[in-house]
């Protein structure tokens, strides 16, 4: 099953859910693809990006099961995960020798300065790609390589060559500037400090093009990536720098229900949203 034949039977299906809830008539819930169906696009596909709000317990469960079913019916992807910086690729391997069977033991060696990351909830990811001997690849850029990239440029982190071997010897187009202003904004709470615009916006480039990049030897086997939903979408996450046929990507997104923004995404799945404070409402402005 495509992921375009699944869009089609849910759009009749929301359809008819629209029309029935008009006329008065019961039975207005609305559900979207099962984790089931959702796996069934995977196989073919070069590039896999699957979305999360990093803290929903349930929009983990559902993509690892998506995930699971897919390998179990025998895709054998490389997974590469943000929650890894690159550095730690070495770490990754190694535990992998010394202990080949044991997750936690992996995590605790490779988790390094990021231990914000709820781990529990990526465990199984890792405990799958053991299991199934899978590639298990440090995706994301760390966060002293991004600081420096902030404060002092690109040149800070990588050379003229590497930067043209990840797409990033550029300007960034205007729509993905003015995209990403809008969600670092948004993520600041409307009180983003504009001199560091131009630093953060080549930070967040740099960390998309590096987990492009990450998955790209794996493309013919096919590559999984586990990320934030800001870095799967089409319009201004990964698949920008991923090079060649955009067709071979598939971009899920695991959005909450209150979230009414579901665009850059080849499907949506909404989850019940986790209870948690709203971070702006500590925000104070000093005057």
């Amino acid at each position: 099953m495509s992921i375009d034949s699944i869009g089609r039977a849910w759009g009749a299906t929301v359809a008819l859910a629209v029309l029935a809830c008009v006329v008065g008539l019961s039975g207005c819930a609305m559900q979207g693809p099962t984790p089931e169906d959702v796996s069934k696009t995977f196989a073919g596909k070069s590039y896999v990006l699957l979305g999360e709000v990093h803290d929903n317990p349930e929009g983990q469960r559902q993509r690892l099961e998506a995930l699971t079913r897919a390998v179990q019916a025998g895709w054998r992807p490389a997974i590469a995960m943000e929650q890894f910086d690159r550095e730690r690729q070495s770490d990754i391997d190694r535990a992998r020798r010394e202990r080949p069977d044991d997750p936690d033991y992996l995590i605790a060696q490779a988790a390094g300065d990021r231990s914000g990351w709820q781990w529990p909830l990526y465990r199984p990811v890792v405990a799958l790609a053991l299991q199934y001997d899978l590639p298990l690849l440090a995706a994301n850029l760390s966060r002293a390589d991004a600081s420096r990239i902030v404060r002092g440029g690109l040149a800070g982190v990588f050379n003229s060559g590497q930067q043209k071997a990840l797409g990033l010897d550029k300007p960034l187009p205007p729509d993905l500037v003015s995209a990403q202003s809008t969600e670092l904004d948004a993520g600041h709470c409307g009180l983003f400090p504009r001199q560091m615009l131009p630093g953060m916006l080549s930070a967040q480039a740099a960390r998309d093009a590096m987990m492009a990049a990450t998955m790209q030897p794996y493309a013919a086997r096919g590559a999984v990536l586990i990320a934030g939903n800001g870095h799967v979408r089409r319009d201004l996450g990964v698949p920008r720098w991923i090079p060649g046929d955009k067709a071979a990507v598939l971009s899920i997104g695991y959005l909450e229900e209150s979230n009414t923004v579901a665009k850059g995404y080849d499907a949506v799945i909404r989850v019940p949203m986790v209870a948690r404070k709203d971070p702006c409402d500590d925000v104070v402005v000093r005057k």
